[in-house]
């Protein structure tokens, strides 16, 4: 892998959701219903539901949007009841995927995906059959203006977090899911709002691609993020900065 390519294919995948605004908004209203019926509706004692509120300022939702989701979620508005469901297989190059999703209709995501790896050089497997190569870690994202190395390091082992890996693309704070929510709020108080937080699942290895391997598995990523049903991907790939270059161009 030429450089260190883990936040140049991290950005590349978001710039691409991000383009998608009306499919990013619908499944960050998701994330808000199920946040505020899996817990109080209010945030300050909700961590999820405070996480997906900041998500959806971060993206420019506005507040009546937000509150119409939560009110969904607390029983306030009647709404759609989603099930959190994860996927697992294989993509083209033998890379590792998982699919997270949160749908109304477990047959239709189904089904969906399974469409999915199956048209674009894809193995669905079982629950279970690739996770066991990936960690459930934190990772909060800061932009390389907000801190030095040593400044973000400092701060994020008072927080709590296990490791910090900065590069010229930005810093990555890293924590165990536990930990996420204190984690995440003492640096925001700190260096204000991060570029992306979530809960992830970060491989142990990755296996780096060619051009045309790259080429096959990014479609099949770009037809999983398109649908509504899924929240997040990931994925144990690695290519060189030149491919990214000529793919993302």
């Amino acid at each position: 892998m030429a450089g260190h390519s883990k936040f140049k294919n991290i950005m590349y995948r978001k710039g691409a959701q991000d383009a998608k605004r009306a499919k990013l908004f619908t499944k960050i209203i998701r994330e808000l219903t199920v946040a505020s019926r899996s817990g109080l509706p209010d945030p300050a004692q909700n961590p999820r539901l405070r996480a997906a509120i900041a998500l959806a300022k971060n993206s420019n939702m506005g507040g009546d949007t937000i509150d119409r989701a939560i009110k969904r979620g607390s029983g306030v508005d009647d709404g759609e009841q989603y099930e959190e469901i994860r996927y697992e297989g294989y993509g083209p190059g033998g890379v590792a995927i998982i699919v997270e999703t949160l749908t109304d209709n477990k047959n239709r995501t189904a089904s969906d995906v399974r469409s999915a790896f199956a048209k674009l050089g894809g193995n669905l497997g079982e629950t279970n059959s690739v996770s066991f190569m990936f960690d459930r870690v934190g990772s909060i994202q800061f932009a390389p203006t907000v801190a030095s190395a040593d400044e973000m390091f400092e701060a994020a082992l008072e927080a709590g977090a296990q490791d910090v890996e900065t590069t010229d693309d930005g810093h990555e704070v890293s924590c165990e899911p536990d930990d996420f929510h204190v984690v995440r709020e003492a640096l925001e108080s700190r260096f204000d709002a991060s570029v992306e937080a979530a809960l992830t699942w970060r491989p142990q290895n990755t296996i780096e691609l060619d051009e045309d391997g790259a080429e096959k598995l990014f479609r099949l990523l770009d037809v999983l993020e398109d649908n509504d049903d899924v929240q997040n991907v990931s994925s144990n790939f690695s290519v060189s900065d030149e491919i990214l270059a000529k793919l993302t161009n």
